[in-house]
């Protein structure tokens, strides 16, 4: 693969989002269609549909020791996705919320538990949150005031956390308790004056891999916050990243866009000479998804 971004796969996502690497396989979801599509190794084949959810998909994470299963953020909360593609909710906890909320963006961190943001369909500002799914499955409200939570993205040792305020230009850096999943004071990472911070990703030397939507770019920001390089791609609005190896993969998206031009919801692959992690699993305590009370939910 050459060092320029290369177009994979025909379709043209409307919110591709939630990209990851994993079990040697990439899934990725297209949020508002609440698809949970998987890219074969052929890179022209079309996508598969792994599950297809009546609510919107924000991302999902592998379940550790359950091939086929997924944490998954989605409609207004956290859902266990069987094999089969059928919902068993843990917690709804922004069901009742007024403006009306979505799950967006989540992924599992190094110590097994899982994190994702809700936001309010329109961005309302300061509506959303962060969740933290436990080991035994409880669901925690750990931040809120967010307008557009994306990310969060983990270094390897799990110890600090970077989540995006994509509607403030703005990705804060926390310090993280693995232990207990207690997060520190934050501090700011990088500012974004042009175009949104979205998805993220941690590269093996401890740099960033920012989606900037708006921008049709992608930057790698060093850890003390220098801006290294930028991928720059033919769609406007990249939204979400991750590493295969030293292979970036960037899903776009056409939602919002009057006349998207042919390359817009497209996804990409380039290779950028810095491995990455495959995306961490989430590792229930035994029985805390799958003992009876959870089969018959």
């Amino acid at each position: 693969m050459s060092n320029a971004p290369v177009v994979t796969r025909p379709e043209r996502l409307e919110l591709g989002e939630g990209i990851r690497f994993t079990g040697g396989r990439l899934v990725l979801v297209d949020i508002l269609k609440g698809r949970l599509l998987t890219a074969p190794d052929d890179p022209t084949a079309p996508l598969g549909t792994l599950a297809q959810l009546p609510v919107p998909l924000g991302a999902v994470a592998p379940v550790a020791g359950r091939p086929g299963s997924w944490l998954a953020a989605a409609g207004t909360g956290i859902c266990l996705l069987g094999p089969d593609g059928s919902p068993t909710w843990l917690a709804r906890p922004e069901a009742e919320a007024r403006p009306a909320l979505r799950m967006n963006d989540g992924t599992a961190d190094p110590s097994g538990r899982f994190w994702a943001g809700s936001m309010a369909y329109d961005a309302d500002a300061d509506a959303g949150s962060l969740f933290r799914v436990d080991h035994d499955g409880t669901v925690v409200r750990v931040l809120d005031g967010i307008t557009v939570p994306n990310g969060p993205a983990f270094t390897a040792d799990g110890r600090t956390m970077y989540l995006a305020d994509s509607a403030r230009g703005i990705v804060r850096r926390y310090p993280v308790d693995p232990a207990t999943g207690a997060l520190g004071t934050p501090a700011t990472f990088v500012t974004v004056d042009d175009g949104s911070p979205d998805g993220m990703t941690v590269d093996d030397e401890g740099a960033v891999w920012i989606a900037v939507w708006g921008t049709g770019t992608v930057c790698r920001f060093l850890p003390d916050g220098t801006l290294d390089r930028t991928v720059r791609l033919p769609a406007s609005q990249p939204a979400g990243v991750c590493l295969q190896g030293d292979v970036l993969h960037i899903t776009t998206a056409t939602v919002g866009l009057m006349t998207p031009g042919p390359y817009d919801g497209a996804l990409f692959s380039v290779r950028v000479g810095v491995p990455g992690p495959q995306a961490a699993a989430y590792r229930p305590d035994a029985d805390a998804l799958f003992g009876p009370e959870r089969r018959q939910a």
